[in-house]
């Protein structure tokens, strides 16, 4: 009970962010904008070097120690190329885009825990610049409110590549947005507020219950306790971001370099920084709602009561952002684009169905766990709900092979007066050369004759 005790002796509460000073609030206002910028560097670099050690090859490793100073050069050297506008672009909206996409990835991180209360130049604050009762929300918000900016980058560049990758993306938040919030549904059920310090706070034990007379303890994080929504959270925070294998806005095997084909110098790096800034923006994200936030591992925490007090949650926090950056760049080394057809089925298909069946699932267990149900009344539902899955998954249509045609069955079909249409898999003939090689090379496969020569 003491070290429990001591655990949540450092969590915050929205009142703590009343009680800073002026001067604090802009510290870590201009700390957590130097922060970013680091991160954005680093991420870079480490991107690179993951991908370059996975394709066994040097990578980055001339600017800096071991490389690792080449995003700081190319970061430096972006700003003073020649920037190129087209004629035919819109020049205000133009310059705004990239602005949008910059400054809602910023944004984003205001409302991120760092870790819990700590002594900063005499003063008791938060590691985290504010909170609010929907400090959620507004993470949405800003994710929502980011594809405006490659929209209107697709838009105002007066080409056409950009403005197909534009359209993509809007149709890809769209799809994967969706997702991503019912899978935040779940956490708002199990922690009970919209608040990220809170929910946090909420992930720091055990949570006892009783099902069907049993009682058991069910594990602290979320990715364990609601599993579904943590998978289709990370699926979705991938489509979120536009990063392989669904960087289907800025194909650049199909439309050049998408949405920012026509963007150069400072504007082009304003994009760039953006995408990063979002990734590590969905990791910590991700991190705060199923990995325990700032909170150590359980392991750690079992012999070392100090882990989560003072500084020391910045190390837990960050370990678990950059665990989460390394499956981002995974994937990109591993996996292939997805078809556009095939990402969009996926998303409204497979991903939104399943969320929805979970968070009813979630629901009646929760009323189940509340005790307003009679053990009768949690057999009798339960059985119904098996029974329902049971009748669906033998109702389900099944898809069939088309059958396969003869050559008279298809012209048969044909409408009359149509063009004749060769069958897909007529193959073309081979050229004289190539039949005569084959026919030289025929006795010898079947066992030479005496005429044949030896090589």
């Amino acid at each position: 009970m003491i070290h429990v005790l001591a655990a949540h002796a450092e969590d915050p509460t929205l009142q703590s962010f009343e009680q800073d000073v002026w001067w604090i609030v802009l510290i870590k206002l201009v700390g957590l904008f130097v922060l970013l910028l680091l991160l954005t560097l680093f991420t870079i670099n480490y991107e690179r070097k993951v991908v370059a050690r996975m394709a066994v090859r040097p990578g980055p490793n001339q600017v800096g120690p071991k490389g690792w100073l080449t995003s700081l050069s190319d970061g430096l050297k972006l700003p003073f190329k020649e920037e190129i506008i087209p004629r035919t672009a819109d020049k205000v909206v133009y310059f705004i885009a990239p602005v949008i996409s910059a400054t809602t990835a910023f944004t984003a991180f205001a409302v991120i825990p760092f870790g819990g209360v700590v002594n900063m130049f005499g003063h008791r604050t938060a590691l985290q610049l504010t909170d609010v009762p929907v400090s959620v929300l507004v993470l949405l918000a800003c994710s929502s409110m980011s594809v405006y900016g490659v929209v209107l980058a697709g838009w105002a560049s007066g080409s056409t590549y950009p403005l197909l990758g534009g359209l993509r993306s809007s149709a890809q938040m769209i799809s994967y947005e969706v997702a991503m919030g019912l899978s935040i549904v779940a956490v708002f059920m199990q922690a009970g507020s919209m608040s990220t310090s809170q929910i946090v706070a909420a992930q720091a034990a055990g949570d006892p219950t009783k099902i069907f007379g049993a009682e058991i303890t069910m594990p602290g994080w979320y990715c364990l306790q609601l599993l579904p929504s943590f998978l289709i959270y990370m699926i979705a925070a991938v489509g979120e971001t536009n990063r392989a294998p669904f960087d289907l806005p800025e194909a650049e095997s199909e439309l050049v370099g998408g949405f920012h084909t026509e963007y150069s110098s400072f504007k082009f790096a304003l994009f760039f920084l953006a995408e990063y800034i979002n990734m590590i923006t969905v990791s910590a994200f991700c991190t705060t709602l199923f990995l325990g936030g700032w909170r150590a591992p359980a392991p750690i925490t079992t012999f070392w009561e100090g882990a989560n007090s003072g500084y020391f949650p910045l190390i837990w926090f960050f370990a678990k952002v950059f665990l989460l950056l390394f499956g981002f760049i995974w994937l990109r080394a591993t996996l292939p684009r997805l078809r556009y057809d095939q990402f969009m089925r996926f998303g409204w298909k497979i991903l939104i169905p399943i969320n929805l069946v979970w968070i009813l699932f979630l629901a009646y267990f929760k009323i189940a766990r509340s005790g307003a149900l009679s053990d009768e009344a949690r057999w009798i539902s339960t059985g119904a709900i098996a029974l329902v899955v049971l009748v669906i998954a033998w109702a389900w249509p099944s898809k069939e092979k088309p059958k396969q045609r003869s050559i008279e069955e298809e012209l048969a079909r044909r409408p009359p007066g149509s063009f004749p249409v060769p069958p897909m898999d007529l193959q073309v003939p081979p050229s004289p050369r190539a039949r005569r090689a084959v026919a030289e090379r025929a006795p010898a496969a079947v066992g030479g004759d005496s005429e044949s020569k030896e090589v």
